[in-house]
């Protein structure tokens, strides 16, 4: 069974076999801390369990992590799962790891103003969930006029528990940017 701490040494190993540069080593590690808090017993023995649980994981993540902000936790969580998939590939047989080939960035040049992450574009591409429809009458309809040419849109279940909209209540502040 492949356990969660079997990431931290095929981060290291994949590191040594020039697969990983050291600042991107880091952060893979970096994000396997934070979620790795939020992993219950059978999480931390199983990398698959994660994989199954992700999105509630990722939940109480955003809700125990109130000091970073959405963005960095979707990162986050973009590369803890970046680590899954390669351990799946490359790290439960270590011989793959010959196969492995690495595109490497040439971080000598400059870049150009089109380059650099518009992040207004960013927040307005994250998503929490997936959509869903559901029955009109089970739920309520939120629809705000936030500002001119641009409506939020909230469906929130009718008997929608205390624990459920506290988690609600922190998604949402936890997108407030300070301008």
């Amino acid at each position: 069974m492949n356990k969660f701490n079997d990431l931290y040494d095929f981060i290291d190993f994949a590191q040594g076999n020039r697969k990983y540069p050291v600042n991107t080593a880091n952060g893979l590690k970096s994000a396997l801390k934070v979620f790795e808090k939020e992993l219950n017993l059978d999480e931390l023995n199983s990398i698959g369990l994660i994989e199954d649980n992700i999105d509630e994981i990722f939940i109480n993540t955003v809700t125990n992590n109130k000091d970073k902000n959405i963005g960095s936790l979707n990162t986050y969580k973009a590369r803890l799962l970046k680590v899954i998939n390669d351990y799946q590939r490359y790290g439960i047989d270590p011989s793959k790891m010959q196969s492995w080939s690495v595109s490497h960035k040439n971080t000598n040049h400059k870049l150009a103003k089109k380059d650099i992450p518009d992040k207004k574009k960013d927040y307005a591409q994250i998503s929490l969930s997936d959509h869903t429809n559901t029955p009109v009458d089970n739920v309520h309809k939120i629809e705000l006029a936030l500002r001119p040419n641009f409506k939020s849109l909230i469906l929130i279940p009718r008997d929608i528990s205390i624990s459920e909209a506290k988690t609600i209540k922190t998604i949402i502040d936890s997108l407030t940017i300070d301008k």
